[in-house]
């Protein structure tokens, strides 16, 4: 805490007017009223998704327009509080100035993080896979726990989710997963946990309580929009049927409406089966191979530009992180070196420290 609230406070605002002048309230404001008047059409609920994009992006701006004008507020009368405070010798009622100087702080940190998204994709939404590596069981049943961590995180800011596609290992967890956070900067805020998570624990699958060491793959792509132009040719493309199931193979369906798609020229495969409807199915498995080829055409765009600089590939989205339960407590970060020994807290969605640093080193790298 600094000696001087004023002089805390007077930056803050300073700070603020920067966040202000990157994020335009002006245009933001100009942007939620056109997008009202789209939602007051009754012909946009002719298109059920286009009407939840528009609505979706209204309550964004809306909840930020709010966030900034909260913040101004909440300074003034945090300057008001310290003045009353002094003149009238009130100890209690600096203690909950500071207190919310304080908050105040953090809160504007987190929003300066806001201003260094500024990639081409990083207001997209975000589009997250995982795929379990060595470590048999364990591996699987990581692979859950990490989608877990993210859905966490995401119910933790009021961000709404849509998981595409499971497939269930034999044993215990997850072989793979597909899910969409649907929030604007998702994929922005998300890009840098791209890569492969360790998790070192006592093996629930191992009779003899041995330590296992696990491996999953976390890859965030940006979900695609109209403009972006993917064409796939339909004769690129196989396209497979078959039945949607859940954990032990019961049956959550009783018809053949999971799709599964594959990309011929690539090899790349994506399947959806969380829709009734195989045509709904069809339509979102190609929505999520438009975005994979988006991003490979971006890291293809990418590494010619590496080479022309003189580095040969990406320098990050390897190992990134190690998660480590036994026999110590400890998650760190091999790029930030950014760590936390609660790690319950962490497997429970608090990840925002480590996304944070993320965002800061993958800025200072020029990524």
């Amino acid at each position: 805490m600094a000696t001087d609230p004023a002089s805390e406070i007077a930056e803050l605002i300073a700070t603020l007017a920067s966040v202000e002048a990157v994020l335009d309230p002006d245009a933001m404001r100009k942007e939620a009223e056109s997008l009202r008047e789209r939602s007051a059409d009754p012909s946009l609920w002719s298109d059920p998704e286009q009407a939840q994009e528009v609505t979706r992006r209204l309550s964004y701006l809306d909840a930020e327009l709010a966030r900034l004008e909260g913040l101004h507020r909440r300074l003034d009368d945090t300057a008001v509080m310290f003045e009353l405070a002094d003149s009238e010798q009130d100890e209690p009622t600096r203690h909950e100035a500071e207190r919310e100087l304080t908050a105040l702080s953090q809160e504007m940190e987190q929003l300066e993080i806001r201003t260094l998204l500024s990639g081409e994709y990083d207001a997209r939404e975000a589009l997250i896979s995982i795929n379990a590596g060595a470590g048999g069981a364990d591996a699987a049943d990581w692979t859950e726990g990490l989608r877990r961590i993210y859905l966490r995180w995401a119910e933790r800011h009021g961000y709404a989710t849509e998981v595409y596609d499971t497939s269930y290992a034999e044993e215990a967890g997850i072989k793979s997963t597909t899910f969409a956070i649907k929030a604007p900067y998702a994929y922005g805020t998300l890009r840098g946990e791209h890569g492969t998570h360790r998790m070192v624990r006592i093996s629930k699958y191992d009779n003899q309580g041995r330590r296992q060491t696990s491996f999953a793959m976390v890859d965030v792509l940006p979900v695609v929009q109209q403009v972006d132009h993917i064409d796939i040719p339909e004769d690129e493309i196989r396209v497979d049927v078959f039945r949607s199931s859940g954990p032990g193979g019961q049956g959550v369906n009783t018809t053949d409406s999971a799709v599964r798609i594959t990309h011929l020229p690539t090899g790349i495969v994506v399947s959806c089966q969380n829709e009734r409807s195989q045509i709904q199915n069809k339509a979102t498995a190609m929505a999520v191979l438009q975005s994979k080829l988006l991003e490979r055409k971006r890291e293809e765009q990418a590494a010619k530009l590496n080479e022309l600089r003189g580095d040969g590939g990406r320098s990050w989205g390897t190992q990134i992180r190690n998660y480590v339960l036994h026999p110590y407590q400890n998650v760190k970060d091999l790029r930030t070196q950014y760590e936390t020994g609660n790690t319950a807290a962490v497997m429970d969605g608090e990840i925002d420290e480590f996304i944070e640093a993320e965002i800061r080193w993958l800025r200072s790298q020029g990524l």
